[in-house]
């Protein structure tokens, strides 16, 4: 495969190895050279329409299509001013077209020939596609772009492109079973015992009944595919709920739109989207409700950006607003091919003899949704799992846990052990032939060969010994993790009243996983904050304004003279009727309502909804409205706003707007005021303004940065306010200089940056805004838990870096004593060079361990994608581990899922990803954990995920408390399940030295079959369910305990064979001791004695008592289903053996049984021995607990005796203080350096709202009055 110029190469995106559908189609635009919002095209490919790593369509044998990037060349054609490289928007192509048209005149020469010899092969998947009912789109010749007819479905139909259906379910009818079966088998003992079900079938090998094996596996297997099956049956039942949403349609027919489920929604038809509606697929965008085809949409699904973006349709059909003229419409569209880049797109819409260039300015994604904007009409052009959103998608991927890795590797190790077992028993058996044959003739074995002995016997053996693998523990454990996932549905703790809606497990079998998680990788926007910005407070000439005061927050004069503090809007509106004061008080209003680029929208209720690109220029201009001024009307060179407290309306001119862009870090707009002066307001981040502002005059500055401080110290989003009146002769003479630069084809945004910094000057500070982007409830205190947990958490997010900052700022992921490492680079070379320069410095100056805990990386998405080519990744991810906290910002869906991979990949750690949105989707589920918030932002995550909220602070007790609890009782169920069975089975092993290893059972074969069944399945499904190490209290108290569970405390590879260990050791004592006791066999009344079986009943219940007695030790929460698990367990033995032995025998089962009942419950020696046995194998069990408690401790050890003895601790108190010394830290900090968001779009800002009239509106056909 060819590499392109993608920031982050074809080896690291071939690890998205389970794309959606077509694993291969890893799309090769280029993400290094993204479009801007302002729609230009990118790109470098000879061919627009070409994507080598694409192959959807068809091979058109008879039109030889045209190279378009002659045509469509973006590297040499110069940028009009929305960055568009045709010049005129109305620009047909020249000559070239004439060709083109000639060429593909005839809509028949655009179909596949199937009657040519191609055509006509047989293509298995296109049949077993139809069978299944899936859609089936061909693959052909990846240089021809996708055509798409207008109004024409029986033309487009031939192309067989995909339906509109989307799936996220893990199994269907057809793979179900291959891929069930596939998950099940790669668990090794499960290959292990359909092996001894086929062993067992040998007629002479098996020393047990043929069939206790293969039902007890076939029971295992039924078990495990109805918890799958109900799981993906959710995940249907989601995918069915948005496939039948329903769209307007336009129907030719009926000549309008009807509505239509997305289901049935096929490519090249039109449709139309309502204000608030998602679209349903790709569209391209043809017109709108407002002027020139414009319209707002939401992105936050798809890349996680609250701010709302502006999308334009080209002019030349803008006009297209009624259905009669949409059903008239004639023409195709060429269009690039589908891909994964959300930012490009390349293709030309034909019709009425014209040819118009279509960008990424009209492409309207699935996932995004309509905003602030009547409706759109859109023309089809991806469909379902080719849209640019489930291309970012992945399969739902097959997870195992940590636990069962470690199993699995483990089982392997007990495989050889059985192995060993079985060939030191086969050879024991013919050296005991060989040697004592003489003694044997009554077994008739004098011409038995030998070799075929002895490989008969290492079958037997196997069949005996085989359960050392206890088969019935996998069973055990899918009850436990399904009860597990249903407590953690039922907890009222991790349940939002508010939306009704608990927290769901779709994946049970990842609940002890939970209590294990190092990394958390967690989107932004809508999972750690609300989507919701709100105006907080003003700094005006010295003075705070908010609506309410905070508690002892009353405005005082310090010993500085500066005034700390509050004073509410009633104190705010007596100083407006002071003349200086006032004065400032009205121009600081007044600018918020007029420099900006926001759209009023008059509602049917008379209320004002504002339009806003950015959240904070919505904010802000509310803000002002709710204090008297209210902006009302947006003209393309006016605003007006009505001052609710004097009762008139004010019109400003719009003469210039110097928008913002991250380098200039603030906008100002130059108006000609009603009283016919000029006027410069200016807004932005506090180090650009304070730079900016007059030498002479500004008298509130000291104040102003002292309340910004404070602002910032509670996390809220700051902007400085300045304004400056400018002389006309100074404006005729600047305004040559700025229409100049923002004309010319060289280096136009530095020049019109340099013509701004002409006027931007000698300002005076009217004061500054408060706004906060409001925090999901509980967020800070979540995220420092996770933190004191052990966990390290990394923000993946759309957004600004400054945006992302904040955030992390005001959510405590970033503390105030932090130091960060930036890495914001334009070339791979020079983020190369930043990352060693960073690298050097930590490794030269041996930094502290201390130090180390507050580091924390911030990296844009430019730099990450060269970050993780594969000669970057190990340094990225050396200084991430280093770094305490990551921020990633302007990140893609793909590279959340890239991110999530490498550190999988490179770190034995286990990984959870949180988000909310569609855009999170291929992260979640890259990650060994992932949790879906059901948000904002829609479902699309949580319908995708193991584990779905409703609230980001619902993760701190879902880790740390049902985590910590799931892993701790699924290992204790675990090791008691292998230790029971070895403490059994191997008794047979030690049996075989007494039995000259023939393979007799020392335990009848259906009692041993029993055990696992009956006799001692309820303790590890008890400890499994019911058990707690700790307390839920204490451990939301000390959430440093889970860091016990990340260590693996609980289990590792040394813990599990400490437990094979312990169960040998009891298989030995148990034998040994029975071994003496019935040495003789004098042991009943009357001088008779006792049978094999009554030694081997003897034997099997003092094992039972001592593997009971083995889960009461380790056993920490005593419940009344404890009491019916243990104790009860060995009393419902002792009841049932008499019916067992007396009605076994009697139906032909068990015969071995028949009259013993006498000779086992009438002897002493029995009861003696059942007592004394189990005492004396965990003697050493009590006290090796006790010497662990007492000198070598775990520190859950302490916890449970503060928690017995309701020990006091000061924690209270210490954290009071520390929350003091985060405050003045804080401060300290933000004197420093104090950031600032302002997310709006880079430019673009001032030709779109110069189109907007407010004045005028559409009728019901679309047209202006």
């Amino acid at each position: 495969m060819s590499r392109n110029n993608n920031n982050f190469s074809f080896e690291q995106e071939s690890d998205i190895d389970d794309i959606d559908l077509l694993a291969d189609d890893i799309p090769a635009s280029s993400n290094q050279h993204q479009a801007s919002s302002n729609g230009a095209i990118a790109g470098q490919n000879s061919n627009p329409f070409k994507d080598p790593s694409i192959e959807d369509q068809y091979i058109y044998p008879d039109v030889e299509l045209v190279d378009l990037q002659s045509r469509i060349d973006t590297s040499s054609a110069p940028l009009n001013s929305n960055g568009n490289p045709f010049a005129d928007s109305n620009q047909v192509f020249d000559d070239d077209n004439d060709i083109l048209n000639e060429r593909v005149a005839d809509n028949r020469r655009d179909l596949p020939d199937f009657n040519s010899p191609n055509e006509s092969k047989f293509d298995i998947k296109m049949y077993w596609s139809k069978l299944l009912g899936k859609p089936y789109s061909k693959v052909r010749d990846n240089s021809s772009p996708r055509i798409i007819h207008l109004n024409d479905p029986v033309t487009n139909s031939h192309f067989r492109y995909m339906d509109n259906h989307i799936s996220t379910t893990k199994y269907n009818l057809a793979t179900f079973v291959p891929k069930f079966l596939f998950e099940q088998f790669s668990k090794y003992a499960n290959l292990f015992f359909l092996f001894t079900s086929i062993i067992q079938q040998i007629p002479g090998v098996t020393p047990t009944n043929r069939y206790t094996t293969i039902g007890t596996l076939l029971v295992v297997l039924t078990v495990s595919a109805i918890k799958e099956i109900m799981e993906d049956l959710k995940r249907n039942s989601a995918d069915k709920e948005l496939n039948s949403s329903k769209t307007m349609v336009l129907d030719s027919k009926a000549q309008d739109f009807v509505p239509r489920s997305w289901l049935n929604l096929k490519v090249g038809e039109i449709v139309k989207v309502s204000n608030g509606e998602p679209f349903p697929a790709d569209l391209l965008l043809l017109s709108s409700s407002e002027p020139e085809a414009l319209c707002y949409i939401e992105t936050a699904n798809l890349d996680g950006e609250t701010n709302l973006k502006i999308k334009q349709g080209k002019s030349q059909t803008s006009h297209l607003t009624s259905p009669r003229q949409l059903c008239n419409l004639q023409g195709k569209v060429l269009s690039e091919n589908p891909n994964s880049s959300l930012y490009t797109y390349e293709g030309t819409i034909t019709f009425d003899n014209q040819e118009v260039a279509l960008s990424p300015d009209q492409m309207l994604l699935r996932g995004a949704n309509l905003k602030n904007t009547n409706w759109v009409v859109g023309l089809v052009v991806f469909t379902g799992h080719e849209t640019k959103l489930m291309r970012n998608a992945t399969a739902a991927p097959i997870k195992r846990t940590n636990v069962e890795r470690i199993i699995n590797l483990q089982i392997l190790a007990l495989f050889g052990i059985l192995i060993t077992l079985s060939l030191i028993s086969s050879l024991g058996n013919i050296i005991k032939l060989q040697l004592d044959g003489n003694e044997l003739g009554y077994l008739h074995l004098e011409n038995t060969n030998k070799v075929g002995l002895f490989f008969k016997n290492i079958l037997t053996f196997w069949i005996l010994f085989s359960n050392l693998v206890p088969i019935s523990l996998f069973v055990s454990v899918e009850l436990i993790k399904y009860y597990q996932a249903f407590m953690i549905a039922s907890d009222l703790d991790i349940y939002d009243e508010e939306k009704d809606t608990p927290t769901v497990c779709r994946t049970s079998s990842l609940v002890e996983e939970l209590g294990q998680i190092e990394y958390i990788f967690s989107d932004k926007t809508g999972t750690l904050t609300r989507n919701i910005m709100e105006y907080k407070a003003s700094s005006i000439a010295g003075r705070c304004y908010i609506k309410d005061i905070p508690e002892d927050r009353k405005a005082i004069v310090g010993d500085d003279g500066i005034e700390i503090g509050f004073h509410n809007f009633e104190e705010m509106y007596q100083d407006l009727n002071s003349d200086e004061l006032g004065n400032i008080i009205n121009e600081f209003f007044t600018l918020l309502a007029t420099c900006h680029t926001v759209i009023p929208e008059v509602q049917d209720d008379g209320t004002i909804k504002y339009q806003a690109a950015s959240p904070d220029e919505g904010a802000l201009v509310q803000g002002a409205s709710d204090v008297g001024y209210r902006f009302t009307v947006r003209k393309p060179n006016s605003v007006v706003f009505e001052n609710t407290h004097l009762g008139r309306k004010y019109t400003y001119e719009l003469l210039d707007v110097l928008e913002f862009n991250s380098t200039r870090k603030r906008m100002s707009g130059i108006f000609k005021c009603p009283d016919g002066r000029i006027r410069l307001y200016s807004k932005g981040a506090d180090t650009v303004i304070f730079e900016r502002l007059s030498t002479s005059g500004n008298h509130f500055v000291e104040a102003t940065t002292r309340h910004l401080e404070d602002f910032a110290a509670e996390g809220l989003r700051t902007l400085c306010i300045a304004t400056r009146v400018i002389s006309e002769e100074e404006y005729l003479e600047w305004k040559p200089i700025h229409d100049k630069a923002s004309t010319t084809l060289v280096d136009r945004q530095q020049k019109m940056d340099d013509a701004a910094e002409l006027i931007e000057k000698d300002l005076f500070l009217l004061g500054a805004t408060a706004i906060e982007d409001k925090l999901q409830d509980g967020v800070p205190d979540t995220i420092s838990s996770l933190q004191e947990a052990g966990i390290k958490i990394w923000i993946l997010t759309g957004d600004r870096q400054e945006t992302a900052i904040n955030i992390g700022m005001s959510c405590r992921l970033l503390s105030e004593d932090m130091n960060l490492l930036v890495i914001n680079e334009d070339s791979k070379e020079e983020t190369r060079d930043n990352m060693l320069s960073k690298l050097t410095a930590l490794h030269e100056n041996q930094v502290s361990a201390e130090d180390m805990r507050s580091l924390a990386l911030v990296i844009d998405g430019k730099s990450l994608g060269y970050a993780l080519d594969p000669d970057l990744e190990d340094y990225f991810l050396e200084i991430g581990v280093m770094c305490r906290a990551v921020v990633c910002c302007r990140v893609s869906p793909l590279q959340k899922a890239l991110v999530v991979k490498m550190v999988k990949r490179r770190k034995k750690a286990l990984l959870l990803a949180i988000g909310d949105g569609a855009n999170d989707v291929s992260m979640i589920q890259a990650a060994h954990v992932g949790i879906g918030i059901s948000g904002m932002e829609g479902m699309q995550a949580a319908r995708s995920a193991d584990f779905s909220i409703s609230q980001f602070k619902f993760l701190k007790k879902l880790l740390i408390v049902h985590g910590a609890w799931s892993y701790q009782r699924i290992s204790e169920a675990i090791l008691y399940s292998f230790y029971k069975n070895i403490a059994l089975y191997m008794i047979q092993f030690w049996y075989a030295f007494s039995n000259a290893y023939s393979g007799q059972t020392v335990v009848e074969s259906w009692t041993l079959t029993l055990y696992n069944v009956f006799y001692t399945v309820a303790p590890p499904i008890v400890i499994g369910i019911f058990d707690q190490f700790v307390s839920a209290r204490y451990l939301d108290r000390y959430p440093r305990l889970y860091r016990v569970c990340q260590k693996g405390t609980f289990f590792n590879v040394t813990i599990f064979w400490g437990w094979v260990i312990n169960g040998f050791y009891h298989s030995a004592v148990i034998y040994l001791c029975s071994i003496f006791i019935y040495r003789y066999g004098n042991v009943l009344s009357g001088g008779q004695v006792a049978d094999h079986w009554t030694f081997g009943t003897a034997v099997f219940t003092s094992c039972t008592l001592t593997a009971l007695g083995k889960a009461a030790l380790v056993t920490n929460l005593w419940t009344k289903f404890t009491l019916l698990a243990i104790p009860g367990s060995f009393g419902f033995w002792l009841l049932f053996f008499p019916f067992h032995a007396t009605v076994g025998p009697l139906v032909n089962v068990s015969q071995e049984y028949r009259g013993i009942i006498p000779s086992v419950y009438g002897s002493l020696t029995f009861w003696a021995m059942t007592l004394v046995v189990p005492i004396m194998c965990l003697l050493r069990d009590v006290l090796w607990k006790y010497y662990r408690r007492m000198y070598h401790p775990e520190t859950y050890h302490f916890v449970q005796e503060i928690q017995k003895y309701n020990i006091q601790d000061h924690k209270p108190r210490v954290t009071h203080f520390q929350k003091a010394i985060r405050k003045v830290r804080q401060v300290h900090r933000m004197r420093k350096q104090r950031g600032f968001a302002f997310s709006q779009a880079d430019e673009g800002q001032d030709k779109l709202v110069r189109l907007y009239d407010t004045t005028k509106k559409r009728d019901i056909n679309g047209v202006l009055w």
